[in-house]
């Protein structure tokens, strides 16, 4: 019983460790939302929380809490994230808008927005390594980057041609059903199929998701005159883009052998 414990706290720990950035990030959506689009010694709100978020970043990495491989997928996913965010808040586009002004952003996203999705890079990125984690019967790097590829594409591409998150739901399924995550915790060798671990992760965000647009850090058209909870077909776009961030994580930190086993690369 003792020993359940301690491995339930230990893995408690480590995951709000590893979620550190984002756990962070959500207190500061919290705070600062008194700001609305008020004006403060010349910035705003989304401006802060750009400032705020760096700040994070620099201590991560001055406290070695985040290497500077990790840092460099973190930065990765930033780009990206920013990509898409400029496409689809794009005015013809619109699948959500930033309600409140900002000084430093890109077109309609403030700069901010990307290190959300960072968060999410950095939650995979210390996860592995605070956990120690390996995975068996891991699909081919080939495989896996052309599902990132298209899931990324379709983000964008739905709005012009079919939407095939369907056939990319059923992709990921059949590439990934015999993969299994291995971590330990007081001794304990631990053993879980990846896919519902994805599922449960992607329900994590969604909830977060909804916290922020609560605090009207983005809003989605539906929610611009009364907030609602976010739709449960956002967990099928939460699922989809952990699955990239996963990939680009497991291509840059670590090392897939022979029969599909992966192990992180040492620091």
């Amino acid at each position: 019983m003792i020993s359940l414990v301690k491995s339930c706290f230990e893995f408690s720990f480590k995951a709000a460790s590893a979620a550190l950035f984002g756990i962070l990030l959500l207190v500061a959506f919290v705070f600062t939302a008194s700001m609305g689009s008020q004006e403060l010694y010349g910035f705003f709100r989304y401006d802060y929380l750009l400032f705020y978020a760096l700040i994070i970043q620099v201590c991560l990495l001055y406290l070695k809490l985040e290497s500077w491989s990790e840092a460099k997928v973190i930065a990765l996913f930033h780009i990206m994230a920013m990509v898409m965010e400029i496409f689809l808040t794009h005015p013809q586009i619109a699948s959500w808008q930033y309600p409140q002004p900002a000084i430093f952003k890109i077109l309609t996203v403030p700069l901010f927005a990307g290190f959300m999705y960072s968060a999410v890079g950095s939650f995979f990125a210390r996860s592995l390594r605070l956990y120690q984690v390996s995975f068996e019967k891991l699909p081919n790097f080939l495989n896996m980057m052309a599902l990132a590829v298209f899931s990324y594409i379709n983000f964008m591409s739905k709005f012009f041609v079919p939407d095939i998150r369907y056939l990319l739901f059923a992709w990921s399924v059949i590439i990934f059903w015999k993969t299994k995550i291995r971590f330990q915790l007081q001794q304990h060798k631990i053993q879980l199929p990846m896919l519902p671990v994805l599922m449960i992760l992607a329900f994590i965000i969604w909830v977060a998701e909804n916290i922020s647009t609560f605090y009207k850090i983005w809003l989605y058209p539906s929610q611009v005159d009364a907030w609602h909870m976010v739709g449960w077909g956002k967990l099928g776009s939460w699922y989809l883009l952990l699955m990239l961030s996963l990939v680009l994580v497991l291509k840059i930190l670590g090392t897939r052998h022979t029969e599909g086993n992966w192990t992180l690369k040492p620091h």
